[in-house]
């Protein structure tokens, strides 16, 4: 009788705990915040992305293909994120073990001096010999080895996320460092052309100096003109050292030249598809980081609630113990026990509340972070449909600016050498006004390109 009541009492209280549990640790609901239904700069309603299609299928350069190959091959920082995913890994074991019994091995051999008898001042010299094993359990009554285990499963999930946000970083930036690559082989190509046709202007003024057609004000302004194109070749060469070199650590590799193709040959994809702004989502490798780490913080509150309850342990402990080795392995020496029991601590409350409000803090900031990752990538979208609008409308106007300054290039250099009573700074304005444009146009092919790239970042392409 006395056996059935022990274990109605056990299975009492533990039907209790659970029930218990359920009202102290809260399940886990998912965010879900307010979003526009469409991005400011665009029009389109459908729910096509293009962040759905494969990086292979957006950049379509042979060469950048095989950049972007070896960056996910041998990326420092990816590897980094990969082992912050085994690190995670190991935690959720970790959790995982909490649930189980421990179990511990002992053996010792202990001598003690005892006076002998009491008070006689007589002393005893014993010797102790123990061997045994001891377990100790506790039992998950209010829920917070599961809070802690759901906690460690979302941070795996968040430490794979950093990674894939990290893998959709890298592709954009290997994309926009060739594209910039490719811009400044442009802007050197047209520097240098430039600078050889200035040489020759310099030229054609000496001998129209000598021939008493112009005068020398002509002859060091078109001099100072070729040096001006000349001394920008350097910069320009040093930008693009620079960019390679950045690249380079991308790739992992020393610096180093990287071989490329020209800026004419890229092609663009202009049926753009951002979609709309609640796949951000699902395809957004930091967006979803930030919901998991919100949901790691969620976990971390549960636990903090359970520190207010007493936890419900059971342990046991067996073997040998003798003060002699003869009978040391015998009837005599072999002992065991088992216990079970709830262990409060009476003066932590306040340590339990200031638990708690930290755990509550962390997790409003954590929210916070979320629905800012969320503003982020919605102002990140509406930026790159921008900057490529922009750079599109640019096009036509920019190549009939160009058509015009060339024109004006020719008419003045005509005007120079049949009239003495044109000024050379007319050439010279005339000239340098077509630099500035057919670097200005440079400048919008790259920046249509990267455009692209930085709307296929950020819709969150490149992971899947």
């Amino acid at each position: 009788m006395k056996t059935y009541n022990y274990k109605m009492a056990v299975v009492l209280l533990i039907s209790a705990g659970l029930l218990s549990s359920c009202r102290i640790t809260k399940p886990y609901t998912k965010p879900n915040p307010a979003l526009p239904e469409n991005y400011r700069e665009s029009d389109k309603t459908d729910t096509i992305n293009m962040a759905q299609m494969k990086w292979s299928e957006i950049f379509t350069d042979p060469i950048l293909k095989q950049l972007i190959d070896k960056g996910l091959e041998a990326n420092l920082d990816l590897k980094i994120a990969v082992e912050r995913i085994n690190e995670s890994k190991a935690a959720l074991r970790l959790s995982k073990a909490a649930f189980l019994p421990s179990l511990s091995g002992n053996a010792s051999v202990k001598e003690s001096r005892l006076a002998y008898p009491q008070g006689f001042g007589l002393f005893k010299h014993t010797t102790q010999y123990d061997m045994g094993l001891s377990t100790g359990w506790e039992i998950d009554i209010w829920g917070k080895l599961s809070s802690g285990k759901r906690a460690a499963l979302a941070n795996l999930l968040a430490t794979d996320a950093a990674k894939r946000a990290i893998q959709t970083q890298l592709i954009a930036d290997i994309a926009n460092y060739y594209f910039e690559l490719l811009a400044l082989d442009e802007q050197l190509n047209v520097t240098t052309k430039t600078a050889e046709n200035r040489g020759a202007d310099a030229e054609a003024i000496k001998e129209l100096f000598e021939n008493s057609i112009l005068n020398g004000v002509a002859v060091v302004q078109s001099e100072a003109n070729f040096y001006e194109a000349e001394l920008a070749i350097p910069d320009i060469k040093q930008k693009i050292k620079e960019t390679e070199h950045a690249l380079c650590v991308l790739l992992a590799r020393s610096p180093s030249a990287i071989e490329r193709t020209k800026l004419y040959q890229q092609q663009l994809i202009y049926d753009l598809k951002p979609g709309i702004p609640a796949q951000l989502l699902s395809n957004r490798p930091d967006v979803q980081q930030a919901e998991f780490n919100f949901r790691v913080s969620f976990e971390d509150t549960n636990v903090a609630r359970t520190y207010f309850y007493p936890a419900l342990t059971i342990t046991g402990a067996g073997g040998f113990s003798s003060f002699g080795l003869s009978e040391w392995f015998t009837n005599a020496g072999l002992f065991g026990n088992i216990a079970g029991g709830l262990t409060q601590s009476i003066f932590n409350k306040g340590i339990n509340k200031a638990r708690l409000s930290t755990a509550e803090s962390r997790q409003k900031q954590a929210y916070y972070n979320f629905e800012l990752s969320l503003l982020k990538a919605s102002q990140e979208v509406s930026d790159a449909l921008s900057k490529y609008d922009n750079a599109t409308a640019k096009e036509e106007k920019r190549k009939k600016q160009l058509e015009a300054l060339t024109k004006a290039v020719e008419f003045n250099k005509e005007l120079l050498n049949n009239s003495r009573n044109t000024n050379y700074t007319d050439v010279l304005t005339a000239e340098q006004n077509l630099l500035d444009a057919e670097l200005r146009g440079i400048n919008d092919q790259s920046q249509k390109l990267q455009a692209l790239v930085s709307l296929y970042r950020a819709l969150g392409g490149g992971w899947n």
